[in-house]
Order: structure tokens, then sequence, then C-alpha cells
């Protein structure tokens, strides 16, 4: 009997041993993903910074004051685009989780924490505040809105892969002189983001589709909302670049495709640094990347981008955040008003 008397015990310090190593591993990637962050943003920072050491600030006032009322017009169109397409992300989200919920609490969801977002950074986080604030007063479970939250996600990763995929795939010579990569590589690196993307819509056509994220359970949409949410990502990211592409000073010959995957590059970046909207790293890296225009002009698009794109957003969505929580306040008030009108009137 002694044999077994042992043989839990040692079966409990092997599972703890097991737990602790495989804590060790989480815990030595989140420090390596923290360093990366904060060296990507240090490096953009650097380049930013002695790029706006050489800028002139009357050029700079000039490039601005020399921006279209047209090209305004038209970059922020394209910005009504681009959010209107990340309103189907959660709506694409909520089909998947078979929730009906009204539109209008969608838009208001999607719109109000992708702008919030987009500003303040930590998206999981200020994104699913904001969500869960709002879908939970059409009853909305916390679990179903971190559902929604990580399948718009993809949504926004799929469209993001796609697209820098397809420029470096096709327009693999003119990123070249962009990335300094040769053009036979670009091509292969674009291949196999495209590859990876049909590999992910071969899986969830074939295969079970649940995943377990941090002992999260999730199922993930089928082939025809997996469509759904590449056309939907392509949009967006297109309607993005194309805000600063119109904003651009005229003389940058650079076609939108290859424009687009450079776009979506510094976006990347932009995320991988933390920084709230990448502010920064996404300046350093297109004004590294975008050659033979002048810092000024160049650096006077990004600033409008900014403001049309993130700040103007930014200041609606918190107008409608305030406006939608003094209706509902009101509401309320109201209801408890006639509620009580109408026990007076049964005491009467």
């Amino acid at each position: 009997m002694a044999p077994l008397f042992y043989e839990a015990p040692l079966e409990d310090a092997h599972a703890r041993s097991v737990r602790s190593v495989a804590a060790h591993h989480r815990s030595f990637g989140k420090k390596l993903a923290a360093g990366f962050s904060v060296a990507i943003a240090a490096f953009s920072i650097y380049v930013l910074i002695r790029t706006l050491s050489g800028v002139n600030l009357a050029d700079l006032q000039r490039a601005i004051a020399a921006t279209g009322n047209d090209q305004i017009a038209w970059a922020a169109l394209l910005a009504g685009v681009s959010f209107l397409a990340l309103t189907g992300y959660d709506a694409l989200a909520l089909r998947q989780l078979r929730v009906r919920v009204p539109y209008k609490t969608t838009a208001l969801a999607s719109f109000t924490s992708y702008a919030i977002s987009f500003v303040l950074g930590f998206p999981l986080i200020t994104a699913g505040t904001v969500r869960y604030w709002i879908y939970s007063q059409v009853g909305l479970a916390a679990s179903k809105v971190a559902s929604l939250t990580i399948i718009a996600g993809v949504t926004f990763w799929i469209g993001m892969i796609l697209v820098i995929g397809a420029g470096l795939a096709f327009r693999s010579e003119a990123i070249s002189a962009i990335n300094h990569l040769t053009p036979a590589l670009n091509m292969l690196i674009g291949a196999g983001l495209i590859g990876g993307i049909l590999c992910y819509l071969t899986w969830v056509t074939v295969r079970r589709r649940t995943v377990r994220i941090q002992g999260f359970r999730l199922e993930l949409p089928g082939l025809a909302l997996s469509l759904g949410q590449i056309v939907l990502g392509v949009v967006d990211q297109c309607a993005a670049a194309g805000v600063l592409y119109v904003l651009l000073p005229q003389q940058l010959h650079i076609d939108f495709f290859t424009f687009a995957a450079t776009y979506v590059f510094g976006c990347i970046l932009g995320v991988a640094s933390n920084a709230p909207g990448g502010i920064g790293v996404f300046e350093a890296t297109m004004l590294k990347a975008l050659p033979g225009i002048a810092q000024e002009p160049l650096l006077a698009s990004l600033l409008l981008f900014r403001a049309i794109y993130y700040i103007a957003p930014f200041i609606l969505a918190l107008a409608l955040l305030g406006a939608h929580e003094a209706f509902r306040r009101w509401k309320s008030l109201r209801e408890a008003m006639d509620r009580t009108e109408a026990q007076v009137d049964d005491l009467g």
C-alpha cells in the first residue's frame, strides 16, 4: 500500500511543475512582447524627432493652407465609409453569435468603441468597455460581448493581412523601393500572406471552428461570414488609406494599391507599439516610406489625416455617448413618473 500512498502527491508535484513552466513561458512571452513594443515606439520616436527637426514651420503652415476643400471633403467621405464598414464588423459578429440587436444600437456601439479606442489605444480594454456599456443595456452578457470583440478583431486583421499581402504580391517592385527588399522576396511574402488567408478559409470550411483563448471557448465564423469579414476588412482598410491618400500633395507619384499596402504596414507597426492610435510610430513610418516628396507637405497631410480620421470621430463619439446616456436617463425618469402617476390615480 505504500507506493499507492505516495503516488498521488508525486502526480500533484508533476502537475504543479508543468503549470509552473507554462506560467514561466507565458510570462517570458509577455515580457518579450512588451520589450518589442517599447523598441518599436522608441525607434519610431527617434526617427520622428530627427525628421521634425528639419521641418520648417512656415512651410508646414503653408502646406496645410494649400490643402483644397475638395480634398478635405473626399477625406471626410472616405472616413465615413471606413467607419460604416466598421459597424459591419459588429453586425457580422452578432450574426455569428446568433444574437439579434437593432442596427442603431450596433452602429452606436461599434462607432463609439472604435473611435475611442483609436485615440486612447489598448482596444481590448477601451473598445470592450464601451461595447459592454451599450450592449449590456439590451441584454448581452459579458461573455457575448467578449466573443463579439474577438470576432470583430479577427475581421480587422484579416483585412489588414489581405491588403498588405496583395500589395506585396502584385506591387512587389514598387514596394521594394520603399522597404528595400528584393521584388522576389516581396512577392514571396505577399504570396505567403494570401496563402495564409486561403488556409484559414479552408479551415473554417472543413473543420470545427471552436478555439480556446486563455480558457475562453469561441466558435469562429464559417465560410460565408468569413468571406463577408474579408470584404468588410478590405473596404475598411482601403477607405482609411484613401483618407490619407486624397490629402497627399499632388506631386506624390505612387499608385493607390502600393500606397494602401504601405499604409497598412504603418498601422501594423502602430498597433505593435501599443501607442495610442499608433501616434508617432505611424507618422515616422509614412514619413520615411513615401519617397519623392518634401517633409512639410507630407507632415501637413498626416496632421489633417489625424484630425479627420481620429480627432473628429473621437469628439463625435463622446457627444453620442453623452446624448445616449442623457436620453436613457430621461427615459427612465419618464417611466418612473408614469408609474407614480398611475399609482396616484389608483389611490384616487
